[in-house]
């Protein structure tokens, strides 16, 4: 019986093929580096900012697949937690991790890994199907922020629901679609 499976293939993947180490290596640093820099985008709304990062986190997963996304992730997670200032605002290293925002943080890897493999899966071919890979990823983020916030801050879930996550709908939306109309286009473009 012969068992075929067809090959798991992301954008960047087929763009810059074949990925050696090297370039593994580099990929998974250098969209580290983006979410650093994607964190610096800030719209102070409170004790959670609006931030670029999901929109780098979600873009990593379907551009570099499950296994680099989720490796830049945890690689932007040590770059911080050494004492980088690539997270926003608040304190450096560890100690971010224990604040209000942390549980957006640990859920990255997670996210990118989860976006990544719905891409590697050929979700994001299209721009609806894209939308609802990312979207996946995105709630994977705010749940997981809504959750560690309710525990820092000591208080209800449903008293920080608001705060944690429905005021941040509007924006992720945004973020989805450009992030998610960006993949259609970039495959049709290699098809030329």
């Amino acid at each position: 019986m012969n068992t075929a499976f067809a090959k798991s293939e992301t954008l960047l993947g087929v763009a810059l093929a074949p990925l050696d180490v090297v370039r593994q290596v580099g990929l998974v640093i250098g969209f580290s580096l983006l979410t650093a820099l994607a964190a610096q985008v800030v719209i102070p709304i409170g004790p959670i900012p609006i931030t670029g990062q999901t929109f780098a986190v979600l873009l990593t997963g379907a551009l570099l697949g499950s296994r680099l996304g989720a490796m830049a992730m945890f690689a932007y997670l040590v770059e911080g937690a050494s004492g980088l200032p690539f997270f926003s605002g608040g304190p450096r290293g560890l100690l971010h991790f224990l604040g209000p925002t942390g549980g957006y943080l640990i859920a990255f890897p997670a996210a990118a890994y989860v976006t990544g493999a719905f891409a590697e899966h050929g979700l994001d071919r299209r721009f609806l199907t894209a939308v609802a890979a990312m979207a996946v990823g995105s709630a994977i983020i705010m749940l997981s922020g809504w959750a560690w916030f309710s525990v820092v801050m000591r208080t209800s879930p449903m008293l920080t629901l608001y705060a944690t996550v429905i005021k941040f709908i509007p924006g992720d939306i945004i973020k989805i679609s450009l992030a998610a109309a960006v993949l259609p286009s970039g495959w049709k473009l290699l098809r030329k």
